[in-house]
Formats: structure tokens, sequence, C-alpha cells
């Protein structure tokens, strides 16, 4: 090594210029100087003169330490602290915990776009939506169908007595119903009809209130067009929650957003299946 980068103290221990010290590291000098400015590693001497900036050998573990600890994400903060006497093997500890939560996290996320890629069409409107459906007070009717096409025939005199109740409908609008049989039924199907509303009325002889709780976790898509087409959205949100790692833990619902209501044609009507979901035990959340 020529003597022009380092020079020796009276101890003859070999003192290295900041340029050569980088280099032994393969930090910038722009590195050094930030660590020192932080507190995190000082030269041992500086000229007064030249303003150069000098290492030892001894320091070399100081470093290693730094670059190794900074390799493994630890903030500078942190290194900081211990350096200071908090426990390296703690904070190892929690810096694992921390990778493998966003390993479980990322892995999630992995199934989601392997789920999407398995799917027959990628769209922009078929997408499951893992969110959280809030609390709402109710105005519900429940009823037997014959079939599906009655749900038409019910809810017109739903409004009607509501309207004589003088229940007044929730802002963002959310009218739903939800089945009860446990199962896909063609004819005496067991529905509850749900339209949202601002406070709670005495219950009428058809109309009844209740307020439904929060549902933390749901998974959720969007369906456009004809109810007929309902069966294809509730097999893409079963085969992701198959596929995610959750289950089935409450009744799904059948939201509808735009309908016959204020749509002129079926290929303007707007859904969304809600089914209440929850992490199996053992996923990766």
């Amino acid at each position: 090594m020529k003597k022009e980068h380092y020079c020796e103290n009276k101890s003859g221990d070999k003192l290295y210029k900041i340029g050569m010290f980088a280099a032994m590291n393969h930090v910038t000098i722009k590195a050094l100087r930030y660590y020192d400015e932080q507190g995190l590693l000082k030269p041992v001497y500086v000229d007064a003169d030249s303003g150069y900036r000098y290492y030892t050998a001894g320091q070399l573990p100081v470093m290693h330490q730094i670059l190794a600890l900074r390799g493994m994400g630890f903030s500078l903060e942190e290194i900081r602290s211990i350096q200071k006497g908090t426990s390296e093997k703690v904070l190892l500890a929690a810096r694992k915990q921390q990778l493998l939560a966003e390993i479980a996290e990322r892995t999630a996320r992995l199934a989601q776009v392997e789920s999407y890629l398995s799917a027959d069409k990628i769209e922009s409107d078929n997408h499951v939506l893992i969110k959280q459906l809030p609390e709402v007070i109710i105005a519900s009717v429940e009823t037997t169908l014959h079939g599906y096409e009655d749900l038409f025939h019910v809810m017109p005199p739903m409004g009607q007595e509501m309207e004589r109740l003088g229940c007044i409908c929730a802002e963002p609008e959310y009218c739903f119903t939800m089945y009860h049989d446990g199962g896909y039924r063609e004819e005496d199907i067991h529905v509850e009809i749900c339209q949202a509303v601002t406070e709670k009325k005495p219950d009428s002889e058809t109309v009844k209130f209740k307020v439904m709780p929060a549902v933390e976790t749901a998974a959720c898509i969007l369906h456009k067009g004809s109810y007929e087409g309902f069966p294809n959205a509730y097999e893409q949100v079963l085969r992701f929650v198959e596929n995610n790692g959750y289950e089935i833990c409450g009744i799904p619902r059948e939201s509808y957003i735009d309908g016959v209501w204020n749509k002129e044609t079926e290929e303007e009507w707007l859904s969304e299946i809600q089914f209440p979901v929850k992490k199996l035990s053992g996923e990766p959340m």
C-alpha cells in the first residue's frame, strides 16, 4: 500500500485516509461522511490543516456491523441504538418477525394475482375486493319467493310501506338481499330484502327494523348486467375465497347499485356480491 494512502500515529497504528478506508469497505466517501455526521462512525483523526479524515483497522468491525445491519433493512436510528447498548439480538428477532409478516403479505398478494391469472377472463369489473361492510340500520322484509323474478313484485310494496312509515334511505344508498336457505334453490326461496335507513322506526306488519353489525372482512365482486349472470359472479368470488385461504363466515348479500329503477336496459344494471369471510387459521394475512 502506498504511503500516501495512510500515515501512522505515535503508537505505530496505521491511519487510513478516507478514500482508502472507503475502498477497503466498498462504500463511497460520501457514505463515510454521512455516517460521521450521524455519529455512527467517526474518524479517529482529522487533520486540522488539510481536513483529511483518517480511520484505523480497529474500526473495521464497526463498519462491517453498520453495513450488515443496513443490508438487513435496519434504520440508522436502530443501528445507533445498538451502538448505545440496545441488544442486537432483540432487534434482530424483531426484524425477523417483520420480514416474516412482509413475506406473508406478499405471498397473499401473489395468491391473488395467480387467482386472477387462472380465471377465464380478466376485466376491470370482475375483480374481487376484500373490504369492510359498515354497520347499518336496515328496514327489511323477510318472505318466501316462488322464484327469483318475484323480487320485482316484493320491492315496490316494501318501498310504499317504508314511505308510509316515514323512512329516509341512508346515503349512499345500500339495498341488498340475503338468502337464508344456505344453498341455491329454484323455488320456495327464503329471502330477506334490506334497505339501509337513517333511523329505526316502529315495526309494521311487513317491514321490520334492526341494526346490521359491521362485517370486518368481506370478499366482494361487481356484476354488470342482468341478474341471470349472477352465477358467474358467485363462481369467481368463491374461487377467490378458496384460493386465497379464506372461509365464508356469514350470509352472502346481493347489493343492488343500479337497476330497473334508474336504468333503461339490463346491460346497465350494476350489482355487488358480498361474502362475509375470515382467514383460515395458519394462513398469512
